[in-house]
């Protein structure tokens, strides 16, 4: 087994992502593949080896090969790097993460610290754009509940998850993944073209255009029982002492029209 294998087998065993590792480190995560992508270490800066070394408990690369994985040296390896600073953003780049479980702090950290990265590496209106759409994917999956099985076909397809691994509502999360690999297939295939997808694509539009309709409606309809409910009140404006009594009389104007 080569020193880089050997490492690699640690970071495996003490469940270090290459997020973490590229944290502790301070650089990349592209730099960090950069680094594990070799057959030694000859690559690897002075200053960054000698953490990746403190980080492993060895003084040289000719220790990492005789090192022996008990429990209890995988453990203090996790604990060292979980433990660190550096794997923890910054005071001021950090949201309010009291409240939660020490795991969901570090999946919101590695999220963040990967947004930033795409960020900082691309300094084109691509990455913006995308990190925008993802926002509104998250905005959205209060809503629309397929989309979770959307990142789990996602998980799958990219090594993450096993292919039979059903977090969700098992029948419905199969389904959606038989459908998305279909048209995944159908797509890298060149199965698909715009020109034989057109008129799908046009009732799609005309389906959202509907929606909006049907949205912009729906405000309207609820500002006019708003403005209504007001007036019945005698109030001017909705407050936080008045709020739950026109909330009710909205409900309440809105009931008559069903009636």
């Amino acid at each position: 087994m080569s020193t880089i294998e050997k490492i690699n087998l640690i970071l495996k065993k003490a469940n270090i992502s290459k997020v973490n590792l590229a944290k502790y480190l301070g650089v990349s995560r592209q730099m960090v593949y950069n680094y594990l992508d070799n057959d030694d270490l000859s690559n690897v800066p002075n200053e960054k080896c000698q953490l990746l070394f403190d980080l492993l408990a060895i003084n040289s690369i000719e220790e990492i090969n005789n090192k022996e994985l008990t429990n209890d040296y995988i453990k203090s390896v996790n604990e060292k790097i979980f433990s660190s600073k550096k794997v923890i953003a910054k005071k001021d780049e950090l949201i309010e993460l009291t409240g939660l479980k020490k795991e969901e702090q570090e999946l919101i950290s590695d999220i963040v610290f990967i947004l930033k990265e795409m960020l900082n590496d691309d300094k084109t209106k691509t990455s913006f754009v995308t990190i925008t759409y993802l926002y509104h994917f998250l905005q959205s999956m209060g809503s629309t509940k397929e989309l979770k099985y959307i990142l789990g076909y996602v998980s799958k397809a990219s090594g993450f998850t096993k292919p039979n691994v059903y977090e969700f509502e098992e029948d419905n999360q199969y389904v959606f993944e038989s459908i998305l690999y279909s048209a995944m297939t159908l797509y890298s295939n060149g199965g698909a073209s715009r020109i034989k997808l057109a008129e799908s694509h046009k009732r799609w539009e005309a389906d959202l255009e509907r929606k909006k309709e049907e949205k912009l409606s729906r405000t309207q309809e609820l500002n006019t029982a708003k403005v209504q409910a007001l007036k019945e009140l005698g109030y001017t404006e909705i407050n936080e002492k008045n709020a739950g009594e026109v909330f009710d009389k909205i409900a309440e104007i809105q009931s008559r029209k069903i009636d």
